[in-house]
């Protein structure tokens, strides 16, 4: 997923101003469009507006940012890290890629005032290494306009691990890419074994927004709720790619102007690899804010809305994304090594109608114990995603696995 292709661009957003197709913004437009960034007088002040605010973490996990970076702030004592996350590592997503590339001295925006806010004196750009244009634009930023601070950009391996925090820290730290699972945790002990505020770099480019005008403004930019402004990716659409949009705005009118129609989706997948799947008739409607998620156990995750047509199978779909993770892993446990590889071949031989009753009984039993047990999150997403299918996907699940039949193709079942 690369492309970048804008729906309308919101009047106050990151994505005012100079529209996507026409490339990076430069700084003279950038500081035209938003004046200038509030000087170091104001740095007391940006922690209450941000935990004011609402604003999220973008990258996958919804934590406050505002908290965060308080955190750091109160450990610092002045040798504190900022990393900026754009390792985008989720198959599906672009939209820190579009971020990164056509917005780039917002994203330096937020690497300062985070700077000044937590203390830091080094800043890492931390960019997927496939991520070449975004690479050039934000060298090309620093050019322009450079920081008062140390800033390297780091290559992030093209891994799925490689963007969680912890994983990003240990691969600065050792050139490792994986998650450590034990205290400390960035904040308290990260790069150089400094506390390091690693956040990603759509939080970091709203957090410059919002110390220009205010956490009111941010809350009253969403449709519903405190959510404000948010990028989303749109995949299994006509027109895919990254938009901003108004957090709480109903799915379906986000999902619309690309080319979805209800009546022509069967599900959708919410939040990219780790996320959930939904029927078209819950989604349709579904508020894309992360309380009203959680309370229709759903997540916002990394921003990602692919959508599953009537047409198409559902099991197919989460068995390929399945293998992928395997792949994936940190390899670093039992549960990913063999429960996950195991999961992932089974769902593989049922999705391709090769599998038989006990894959099935066996998959979901094993999902229901891999959750918990791994040395890092990567188990539990996957096993959610799974979960997910069974219940979308039932009666198909069940089809696969008795009559090695796909109510999506005419093909007769595939030899054991």
């Amino acid at each position: 997923m690369t492309a970048v292709t804008p729906s309308r661009s919101l009047s106050n957003g990151l994505f005012a101003g100079r529209p996507m197709a026409a490339g990076p913004e430069l700084i003279g437009e950038h500081t035209a469009r938003l004046g200038p960034l509030p000087g170091p007088e104001a740095t007391r002040d940006l922690i209450p507006a941000l935990e004011l605010s609402g604003l999220l973490g973008r990258g996958g996990a919804g934590f406050p940012v505002g908290r965060k970076w308080r955190s750091i702030a109160e450990r610092s004592d002045g040798r504190a890290v900022v990393l900026a996350n754009g390792a985008e590592g989720e198959p599906l997503s672009a939209k820190d890629r579009a971020v990164m590339t056509l917005r780039p001295h917002a994203v330096l925006d937020g690497v300062l005032l985070a700077a000044r806010v937590v203390g830091a004196d080094e800043a890492i750009l931390y960019i997927g290494a496939e991520h070449r244009a975004a690479r050039r634009s934000l060298a090309t930023a620093l050019a322009e306009r450079p920081l008062p601070l140390t800033v390297r950009i780091v290559d992030a391996p093209d891994r799925y691990v490689a963007g969680e925090e912890s994983a990003a820290v240990h691969f600065v730290n050792d050139g490792d890419a994986r998650p450590t699972n034990v205290p400390p945790r960035p904040y308290e002990r990260g790069v150089g074994g400094r506390p390091t505020l690693v956040q990603n770099v759509e939080s970091l480019a709203y957090a410059g927004l919002i110390a220009r005008r205010g956490s009111d403004w941010f809350r009253a930019a969403s449709q519903a709720g405190p959510a404000g402004l948010g990028m989303v990716t749109l995949a299994g659409v006509a027109h895919p790619g990254a938009r901003e949009i108004e957090m709480g705005a109903p799915l379906g009118e986000i999902v619309g102007p690309s080319g979805a129609r209800q009546e022509t989706t069967q599900a959708v997948l919410i939040g990219g690899y780790f996320g959930r799947w939904a029927t078209a008739a819950e989604a349709w409607d579904l508020a894309l804010d992360p309380a009203a998620m959680r309370r229709a156990g759903l997540a916002f995750g990394c921003g990602v809305v692919s959508v599953l047509g009537t047409d198409e199978c559902g099991l197919e779909m989460t068995g390929r994304i399945l293998g992928y993770l395997a792949e994936q892993s940190a390899a670093q446990c039992g549960p990913c090594v063999f429960g996950l590889r195991a999961i992932a071949d089974a769902a593989g031989r049922l999705a391709g109608r090769s599998g038989t009753p006990d894959d099935l009984a066996r998959i979901e039993r094993w999902g229901g114990q891999l959750a918990g047990r791994g040395a890092c999150r990567h188990p539990d997403g996957a096993a959610g995603l799974l979960q997910s299918s069974f219940k979308i996907f039932g009666e198909e699940w069940q089809r696969h696995a008795r009559s090695r039949t796909c109510s999506f193709a005419g093909q007769p079942a595939r030899a054991a």
